[in-house]
């Protein structure tokens, strides 16, 4: 047992009762220990993450199964057998911090790798694509996923409204509303980087690449029927599943593979198929561009405090080491500023030194100061000095290998150009016939409420895709008596 004190350190000598003027008198401004108290209780929660607001968190480790140094000259990757400290977040996307874990919703699938050469985070979803390819939809999009600002409502007419004047939706949208829409609990779904990214070998060249964790327990799903039953009598089901699996030492694990495309292959591709490469609402066929594995993701350590472990747990797709890099695509530009900038806001300007943001390897930087700014280097200087000396960039740094631009600067609008079905439909034909119906019963359910333009507008889609998507989802609607002409 140890002694109460206040966060300065005083002990306190009575925890039960307030300091009052008599036995039955008012509380007086010096109980100090109750103002403490009351001022942190109101200070308790920092924001929560706009998306991604519910998760859950623990840490593992990766370890190195082929070899893969052909392509990239990271460390991490620099031996079969290496392994490497993780600490892994899933979430939901558009709920808040008290939603249902079994919600239709994509998952969030983001893992940080803590790397000799710095923190590498991969944060992405339990799919391979997206909704939208251009990252100023992205506030638009989410709005239209949390509540209407008149009635503080979900409302099925916004996400429809935007889905069906936004048919790059559409590849993602089916995937959505298939049995994977509902994933039970966090450990029999898959992981994706989603994003094309790159990797960069020793001699300087480049292939772009896809990542890929394929989970060892098997897909699990719920039905639409059982993911409302356990919402309602235990939203946090997939907290429970993963905490619980790892404290009985039933450790969760995750095959690693990537997809690699040369530069070559990509412009072949791209002139064959008319997609990009860089498209978030595309993937890469298998049997174009076969996975290949790489390692071992797995979990065998929950956190000892949720708030400082995974609350505070800050990602950014911008956070890559040498050997590792960006591509063009839109979406991952977007959140290389966006993500480290949401950080900044939600936790604070020093959220790097928490323990579980702060790198195992050396760190020396210029910045300085600001709150909470505990490990401050001390008395070095705080810019970069002319001479050589102090603290600079070095040789080994990587500048990363970078990628011809070109064209004329505007905004391009590629509406009615792109290819926004052929996807969704090698989907939908993948499907086996019973989870296409239930592909069908999902979206009938989802639509019956919205107007007739938007209905009509989203089923020209689902046509477009294969006229038997169209067709099931109008039965599915006039079952419910809710197709509306």
């Amino acid at each position: 047992m140890h002694q109460l004190t206040t966060a300065s350190g005083i002990p306190v000598a009575d925890n039960q009762n307030s300091l009052t003027a008599g036995a039955r008198g008012p509380v007086l401004l010096q109980d100090f220990h109750l103002i403490e108290k009351l001022q942190h209780f109101n200070r308790e929660r920092i924001p929560e993450r706009v998306v991604h607001a519910k998760g859950s968190g623990a840490y593992g480790t990766f370890t190195v199964t082929h070899d893969i140094t052909r392509h990239t000259k990271a460390r991490l990757f620099s031996a079969i057998g290496k392994t490497t400290e993780t600490f892994v977040r899933f979430s939901t996307v558009g709920g808040e911090r008290g939603s249902a874990d079994t919600e239709r919703d994509p998952r969030g699938f983001a893992v940080r790798f803590y790397t000799e050469e710095g923190n590498w985070d991969l944060a992405g979803n339990n799919t391979p694509m997206f909704f939208i390819k251009d990252p100023v939809k992205f506030p638009d999009f989410v709005h239209t996923q949390k509540r209407c600002p008149r009635s503080n409502l979900k409302s099925a007419q916004m996400m429809w409204d935007f889905w069906s004047r936004a048919p790059e939706s559409l590849h993602q949208v089916t995937m959505l509303f298939s049995d994977r829409g509902t994933p039970d609990g966090y450990r029999h779904m898959d992981g994706f980087g989603s994003h094309t990214f790159s990797l960069v070998n020793a001699a300087g060249e480049r292939v772009w690449v896809k990542w890929h964790f394929k989970t060892q327990q098997g897909i699990r799903n719920l039905s639409a029927a059982e993911a409302v039953r356990i919402a309602g009598t235990d939203p946090d089901h997939a907290q429970r599943d993963l905490y619980e699996a790892i404290e009985r030492g039933d450790f969760p694990r995750w095959t690693v593979h990537i997809q690699t495309m040369t530069e070559a292959q990509r412009l072949e591709w791209e002139a064959r198929t008319g997609w990009s490469a860089f498209d978030l609402t595309k993937v890469w066929p298998h049997a174009d561009f076969p996975r290949q594995p790489v390692g071992v993701l797995e979990l065998n350590r929950n956190p000892h405090n949720y708030h400082a472990e995974v609350e505070q747990a800050a990602f950014s797709p911008a956070n890559v080491v040498p050997g590792l890099g960006y591509s063009p695509d839109r979406m991952l530009q977007g959140r290389l500023f966006a993500y480290h900038d949401a950080q900044l806001y939600r936790v604070g300007t020093n959220h790097q030194q928490l323990p579980v943001n702060r790198p195992r390897c050396p760190v020396f930087h210029h910045q300085r100061d600001g709150a909470m700014a505990y490990d401050n280097f001390g008395s070095w200087p705080n810019y970069a000095p002319v001479a050589a000396g102090g603290v600079r960039a070095g040789a080994q740094a990587d500048p990363g290998a970078g990628w011809g631009v070109e064209g004329t600067t505007g905004r391009f609008d590629t509406r009615g150009q792109d290819d926004d079905f052929t996807q969704a439909g090698n989907l939908f034909r993948l499907l086996p016939a019973d989870e296409k119906q239930r592909l069908f019963d999902n979206l009938g359910a989802a639509l019956s409420s919205v107007d007739a333009e938007t209905q009509q507008r989203q089923l020209g889609h689902f046509d477009r895709a294969d006229a038997a998507y169209g067709a099931g989802v109008r039965a599915a609607l006039r079952e419910r008596g809710a197709l509306k002409a």
